[in-house]
């Protein structure tokens, strides 16, 4: 994989200019992505920028609007549909001297209709959804930096399933105007790159934020609380061996590991998610479901024929249940210093008819809170496996922090 600070060290040390890094990334695409497939469209030629991410090639979620590229949201629906402005969060790449490499595949409208994208480990496992083609894009070395959406799982699961890193920023610290929504109260764009300290670096430049950009955490002491989301159901083999791994591999660093169980108000706004996500999904997409029902994949099309059930007095309570899940989480949050638990619920599905499942990363995309994914090893079938490092709202440079300083410990175990 492409390492977003060693290009930009390599530019600094004058050994390549931001033209070159950029050719670079074009060359590896033209190699890979016939096998891959991560991208829906592409540039004639990648410019360079000016700015601290000057000859970073960066991939862009095919839902997210520019104005040189189609935004065709993974539907025939919008075939070659053109806007006429970037997304702010576009722009703010721009500014910062990215180059937009390509828009990524996204699942139809990032809900759970495959993308034609492969999975860089394994062409006959899933990479992952929505963010399929942005996590396939890093992981298979094209591009050091992409952006994805979640809603659900969409930036940590696929990022996991793929084996590289990935941050879901606090709740609207990116904005999400130009994005297509599906639920308005739960979408959040997310940074995907080869690893933590490379998605610090890039949203730390996008952002204006340098404190994003953290020095890794000395684990000897860190407060670990190691939540296992009993309410969302058992992980799989290679989830649970993982998170056990973890715990053995930081304790013996002298991390303080918790068991760290929450709050019922946790398991109840977890609840919360589905009538949340189902009855805002159902606006967010009333056009295409009334006009374009038809033209919808199956997925998609059923689920949206189930949520237009859900009544308003259903989505008040969701509401209320999400209230106080955000109220409860602010005491579980500060009685440690960051919590770990499941990425995803194991290796990716063994198929690309499915993207997976969001089950541990719901609550914490309903919360609002940041989380970071890292690769920590490979189940059974020898597909990487990750675990999720989680805070408080706001306290995205402690995510960061702390998930620097778990890869230093892994590459150096």
């Amino acid at each position: 994989m492409l390492s977003l600070r060693e290009i930009l060290g390599r530019i600094a040390r004058g050994d390549a200019g931001p033209a070159e890094t950029l050719a670079e990334s074009a060359a590896r695409i033209a190699e890979r992505e016939p096998q891959i497939q991560a991208f829906a469209s592409r540039p004639e030629a990648l410019q360079p920028g000016t700015g601290p991410l000057a000859g970073i090639a960066c991939g862009v979620k095919d839902i997210i609007d520019t104005a040189d590229l189609p935004t065709q949201m993974g539907s025939p629906i919008y075939g070659d549909w053109r806007p006429r402005a970037d997304a702010p969060i576009v722009m703010a790449l721009r500014a910062a001297g990215a180059t937009v490499a390509g828009k990524t595949h996204t699942t139809a409208f990032a809900f759970l209709d495959p993308a034609p994208t492969f999975n860089p480990h394994d062409g006959a496992a899933s990479p992952g959804g929505s963010s399929a083609g942005s996590a396939a894009a890093v992981a298979a070395g094209m591009i050091p930096l992409a952006i994805g959406t979640q809603t659900g799982g969409s930036v940590i699961r696929p990022a996991a399933y793929c084996g590289i890193a990935a941050i879901k920023p606090s709740y609207a610290l990116l904005p999400t105007v130009g994005v297509k929504p599906f639920s308005w109260s739960l979408d959040t764009l997310g940074l995907m790159a080869a690893s933590a300290d490379d998605a610090g670096l890039a949203l730390a430049a996008i952002t204006g934020r340098r404190d994003l950009d953290a020095p890794a955490a000395t684990l000897r002491g860190l407060r670990i609380g190691i939540h296992r989301q009993a309410y969302a159901g058992a992980p799989e083999p290679a989830a649970a061996e993982a998170l056990q791994r973890f715990e053995e591999t930081v304790a013996a660093a002298g991390a303080v590991l918790v068991a760290h169980d929450g709050p019922s108000a946790l398991a109840e706004a977890f609840d919360a998610h589905g009538p949340l996500q189902d009855y805002e999904a159902t606006q967010a997409l009333a056009w295409e479901y009334a006009r374009h029902r038809d033209d919808l994949p199956p997925k998609l099309r059923s689920y949206l024929d189930a949520a237009r059930a859900t009544t308003p007095a259903q989505y008040d309570e969701a509401r209320r249940r999400s209230r106080r899940g955000r109220d409860a989480a602010r005491g579980f949050f500060a009685e440690v210093d960051v919590v770990v638990t499941f990425s995803a619920p194991g290796e990716a599905p063994a198929t690309r008819d499915s993207t997976g499942d969001s089950r541990f990363n719901r609550l914490w995309t309903l919360l609002g809170v940041p989380c970071a994914t890292v690769p920590f090893g490979r189940g059974g079938r020898g597909l990487p496996a990750g675990i999720q490092i989680i805070a408080g709202f706001g306290r995205d440079a402690q995510v960061i922090a702390a998930a620097k300083g778990i890869e230093k410990l892994v590459e150096r175990d």
